[in-house]
């Protein structure tokens, strides 16, 4: 069990890591899904094309709107990270390394609490926007055992994270500048590593 008096959640540079990981391993993905079927295999050519205006696989409309939602996202993320930290407009570039970018200045981020809140913020907005696109379902086990801060039995590893979570929504811990007084998307948050020390 860990200790309750100790610093138990990651900070949100920590947590906006998890996100940016998450997101830039599933954004190539919308993609591939975009136009599911349309590719030839790269061994034999494509057959002909369809009939003027009969399309086989027409565009998935959700899954573009969810590619530009991410796209703007991202250019707005890393110019507003970049306006804060006075570092001037970032070069064009695509939607991975802007990511890398910001992950890249997270050092900086997390010097300032109300950017670190909001690169997290942003982050898993786009993230779970992009996994509700794809149709994933995040794997969830139970883990034994009370929340150190609220004493529930509702911590949760999420492996595709590396991370272990409290999911009791009522959840407060003792540190006042903490996002869980005022974000109710907010969990508490541990990555693997650090509870299986505790």
């Amino acid at each position: 069990m860990p200790d309750p008096s100790a610093t138990a959640d990651t900070s949100a540079p920590d947590d906006a890591a998890l996100w940016i990981a998450t997101l830039l391993r599933q954004f190539p993905e919308l993609a591939t899904e975009l136009a599911p079927g349309r590719t030839a295999p790269a061994h034999r050519p494509a057959g002909p094309g369809p009939a003027p205006g009969h399309h086989a696989a027409p565009l998935r409309l959700h899954i573009s709107d969810t590619i530009r939602d991410i796209t703007d996202g991202v250019v707005e993320l890393e110019e507003a990270v970049r306006e804060r930290l006075g570092l001037g407009r970032p070069r064009r570039a695509t939607v991975p390394e802007r990511l890398r970018r910001i992950a890249a200045l997270f050092d900086s981020i997390a010097a300032d609490p109300v950017l670190a809140a909001h690169v997290r913020n942003e982050t898993r907005r786009m993230a779970r926007r992009c996994a509700r696109a794809l149709g994933d379902t995040e794997t969830v086990v139970r883990v034994s055992g009370r929340c150190p801060w609220c004493d529930s039995v509702s911590l949760r590893a999420f492996p595709d994270r590396a991370a272990v979570l409290c999911v009791n929504p009522a959840c407060r811990c003792s540190a006042a500048d903490c996002a869980c007084h005022d974000d109710p998307a907010y969990r508490h948050t541990w990555n693997e590593g650090e509870w299986s020390r505790r």
